[in-house]
């Protein structure tokens, strides 16, 4: 799976979101995702949201992924 698929599968569950996707072989991914609605989320609950924009795919093409979710705030902007 492309690094920008599942960039575009959490925008379209986080708009307005800024997302960054890497990958080093298309299984394993390193995703930051910057949102106004983790305001007052704890991490769990945030990873959750991540989670459910992917769905199905979480252990299946994403093999692996590893999450920083963050406010605007939190990011400095």
């Amino acid at each position: 799976m492309d690094p920008s698929e599942v960039e575009a599968l959490i925008s379209a569950a986080l708009p307005g979101a800024r997302v960054s996707v890497q990958s080093p072989d298309g299984s394993h991914f390193e995703a930051l995702v910057i949102s106004e609605q983790f305001d007052g989320q704890r991490t769990l609950a945030r990873h959750r949201i991540v989670y459910a924009a992917l769905g199905e795919r979480v252990g299946r093409e994403i093999h692996a992924l590893s999450l920083r979710t963050q406010t605007p705030a939190e990011a400095g902007q």
